[in-house]
């Protein structure tokens, strides 16, 4: 296998950094950045002494952002052998949480408004503004790229759909590619010769016409299969969903047609996990269950409040990975959030926190701070420590070859 090129480096930065690394560059779109590489110290309540995040970026914004982490990520994430993915359209940037010797690593990969993410089978699937991506690691165990990454995530299939504002994506039984299609207010498969074909549409929804009439958003998977999906109302008329974002929010059963929960502000990524049906009430600020849903009458039950707007959910064992966001006020203000905050004499924050299911709190968390404010899914990675990813539009993906016995050269 051809070695990637490294990127170059500011001398004088690597010469102030000791924990500056060889990488891979990516690039941003509409304009092409090298990467840069910082590293930014945090102090946590559990630990007296500053916690590195190696960060590797390609956003031209990298420098206004402040990465920062509780005292036990690291170690939960060794204990655990996992990394975190997540994505924010806001930035354009798909994250990559993992680690190395000197603590926390931020792996960044430019792409297209990336939004749901799915990982199954060793592919991570994810949505972005016009296409559906399924990337590939064909790194062996033992390989390394850049004497660093363990995984190395390349985009082997891509359907371009066209701007149908996908949301979550989920993996069925077959292999084939489920997606949320906000859009046309249905859930939809890549077409070999359309944008997307329509798998199902809630009852309410009477034409399958491109008009976001009920803000359909989140996906959850069972059994290999669609179960249930979130949605921010039952409104049938163009952006009708607007206007009900403070209690019109509801659950549908894909399997029964039926509506299973409503009265919720603006729910997002629904997950079965453990025999529950979990929900984001994202215009609460609260994690919790649906208790009830076989009955279809269930009611919304909150086991965490997270001080944000919450989007991404993700579980490994006891432990929910929850993304949290900074509410847009232009279009958001005025749900219970707002007040939850002013309860609480908190701001709201943007990044992930680790939530103890069972018990309810936070047990370690990743914040960001400045120009990105919004991430939208959350994903584990299982296996691997310090995992990248390739943006279709970066010049490595040219060089980065691989076929069936080739190897990297490892380091002795």
């Amino acid at each position: 296998m051809a070695r990637t090129p490294k990127a170059k480096t500011n001398a004088a930065k690597a010469q102030a950094k000791a924990q500056v690394q060889p990488k891979l560059k990516t690039q941003v779109q509409p304009k092409p950045q090298v990467q840069t590489q910082s590293q930014v110290e945090a102090k946590s309540p559990a630990s007296a002494l500053p916690q590195p995040v190696t960060s590797e970026s390609s956003s031209p914004a990298a420098s206004t952002v402040k990465y920062s982490q509780s005292g036990g990520l690291v170690a939960l994430l060794a204990r655990h052998n996992i990394s975190v993915a997540f994505t924010s359209y806001q930035s354009g940037l798909l994250y990559l949480l993992g680690r190395n010797a000197q603590g926390a690593h931020l792996h960044q990969t430019g792409l297209s408004k990336p939004m749901g993410l799915a990982y199954a089978d060793g592919a991570l699937t994810l949505s972005s503004g016009f296409q559906l991506m399924s990337f590939q690691n064909p790194l062996a165990p033992h390989e390394r790229v850049n004497n660093l990454f363990d995984a190395c995530f390349v985009p082997r299939g891509v359907h371009y759909t066209g701007q149908l504002d996908a949301h979550d994506v989920g993996i069925a039984a077959d292999g084939s590619l489920i997606f949320v299609n906000t859009q046309f207010n249905c859930l939809a498969t890549p077409d070999p010769r359309h944008s997307f074909k329509m798998l199902w549409k809630p009852p309410f929804i009477s034409d399958l016409v491109k008009e976001d009439r009920c803000h359909l958003n989140g996906l959850a998977m069972d059994a290999g299969g669609p179960a249930f999906v979130t949605a921010v109302s039952k409104s049938d008329t163009i952006d009708g969903w607007r206007d009900r974002r403070a209690d019109g929010g509801i659950v549908i059963d894909v399997r029964s047609n039926e509506v299973v929960c409503n009265g919720l502000s603006m729910p997002h990524s629904p997950r079965v996990h453990q025999g529950e049906l979990w929900v984001l009430n994202s215009g609460t600020g609260e994690l919790g269950v649906v208790e009830g849903a076989a009955s279809g009458k269930g009611k919304f039950v909150p086991r965490a409040f997270c001080p944000g707007f919450l989007r991404g959910l993700a579980f490994h064992g006891d432990l929910a990975f929850v993304g949290l966001s900074k509410p847009r006020y232009e279009r958001f203000e005025g749900l219970a959030l707002d007040q939850r905050l002013r309860e609480a004499d908190s701001e709201p924050w943007c990044g992930i926190q680790v939530i103890d299911l069972r018990n309810g709190t936070c047990v370690d968390w990743f914040r960001i701070d400045g120009a990105v404010a919004e991430l939208y899914d959350v994903e584990i990675i299982p296996g691997f420590a310090c995992p990248m990813a390739l943006s279709p539009s970066s010049p490595e993906i040219t060089k980065f070859l691989t076929w069936e016995g080739s190897q990297l050269d490892v380091p002795a």
